[in-house]
């Protein structure tokens, strides 16, 4: 097991992406703390994980990442439990708005505020708070999730903008932390969810004829890529962004 003796702090657990990394965390050897906005979502993650075997392996906190006093209680119970987290994987971000397209020149200062600190600043919070430990222990892995948004979407300048953030943070933070620590991030494309599920048919299925396998990515897709890059076999990687995208390359 690639994980066995780690533990990992997962931020927006509750989502399908950030369960389907917990899960396989946890099959990998990994302690796991979990963390989501929802408490409810929360618990039924932390449910579905669980089973005799991994069920001390979990702790759950619900948490808004971008509060600071939320995510130093986060850590805090992490810490408690298992001693140190050596693993960071910053899942949490989106928009939050009904309606995910919005022209540049209507979109509020408001959902632009929003959707640059759902994005970045609960990154911030947890990599100030577990990076001194990773350094004094000579060892920690941290891994952002951006998207292939980032290469710029009409009708979402402020999610490419954020994601182009991320991807630019895990570069900068990269450099600081070498050599104890890796730092990379993920760029999904669109991952098959309950909310694509709602989305016009013909708006997937063009999306789908612009990937090169012919589909939508699966959690699973991203689970298996920050299991990876948590482990040692990513030793000599760091400042990556790792495109998980079916082929869609994006550029800036």
């Amino acid at each position: 097991m690639r994980l066995q003796n780690r533990t990992a702090l997962i931020s927006a657990a509750a989502g399908p992406m950030g369960a389907a990394i917990a899960s396989r965390f946890l099959d990998e050897g990994a302690n796991v703390v979990l963390t989501d906005i929802s408490e409810r979502r929360l618990a039924a993650a932390a449910a579905d994980l669980s089973d005799s075997a991994s069920r001390e392996r979990i702790v759950t906190v619900r948490a808004d990442a971008q509060n600071r006093s939320e995510s130093e209680a986060v850590v805090a119970a992490g810490q408690r439990q298992f001693g140190r987290i050596d693993i960071l994987i910053n899942v949490v971000g989106g928009i939050r708005d009904t309606i995910l397209n919005r022209p540049f020149l209507e979109l509020s200062e408001e959902r632009f505020i929003q959707t640059l600190s759902l994005n970045l600043l609960g990154t911030r919070n947890f990599v100030q708070l577990l990076v001194p430990g990773m350094q004094k222990a000579g060892w920690g892995k941290i891994v952002n999730i951006a998207s292939i948004s980032m290469a710029g979407e009409a009708g979402q300048a402020d999610y490419a903008a954020a994601k182009a953030g991320v991807a630019a943070l895990t570069r900068s933070l990269a450099a600081e932390f070498a050599p104890a620590i890796n730092v990379n991030c993920i760029s999904p494309a669109l991952i098959q969810t309950s909310a694509v599920e709602r989305m016009p048919a013909e708006q997937i299925r063009s999306y789908v004829e612009r990937t090169l396998l012919k589909r939508l990515g699966r959690a699973e897709d991203i689970a298996n890529a920050a299991a990876f890059l948590a482990s040692d076999e990513a030793a000599y990687i760091t400042g990556e962004n790792l495109c998980v995208s079916g082929g869609i390359a994006p550029a800036l």
